[in-house]
């Protein structure tokens, strides 16, 4: 792989977290506290969980993984809580957590994109933990505008541009 395709993917890997983080903001934006922490049953998991496990999640295979600080997750509290952090922590926690991940993204050299590590037990490229935590992280933001859009009967509007006559010809991002 060449250099300009590996930045490539660097800074789009990057862009993805922070453009999901926005989509996930604009659902905590809309759901009451209740709403934030509801679940159908003890197999589901509120919103607010999904988020803290957004931010384990990253911190562990981006933040301490691929940039070497200290793995401090504790996965099961990220299931465990049943509220008492508000919509807004949430968003700050996750904010700051995503904008700690880009930087260890961005700091990324072409070298560095085939070296093994061990995250979580997985033997993993650089570029393999990049790739499962843009995926794991669009896994559960789609999950978050699924609830969102069911506790709140509302169309989010995130492709509201593409209902003109004109965008049947766009590619969708």
């Amino acid at each position: 792989m060449d250099h300009a395709l590996q930045r490539e993917f660097l800074d789009h890997s990057a862009d993805k977290l922070r453009q999901y983080t926005g989509r996930i903001e604009t659902c905590l934006g809309m759901l009451k506290p209740e709403q934030v922490w509801a679940r159908g049953g003890d197999n589901e998991n509120a919103v607010g969980n999904l988020v803290l496990h957004l931010c384990g999640n990253v911190r562990q295979w981006i933040v301490s993984g691929v940039g070497g600080r200290p793995d401090i997750r504790e996965r099961d509290r990220e299931f465990s809580a049943r509220g008492g952090i508000s919509s807004a922590e949430l968003i700050e926690r996750l904010r700051a957590t995503v904008e700690e991940a880009a930087a260890v993204i961005h700091a990324v050299t072409a070298a560095r994109m085939a070296d093994k590590l061990v995250i979580q037990g997985y033997s993993v490229s650089v570029m393999e933990a990049i790739y499962h935590v843009v995926e794991h992280f669009s896994m559960h933001t789609g999950q978050i505008i699924f609830a969102t859009k069911l506790l709140t009967g509302t169309d989010l509007g995130f492709y509201a541009h593409l209902r003109s006559a004109a965008a049947h010809g766009e590619k969708t991002p």
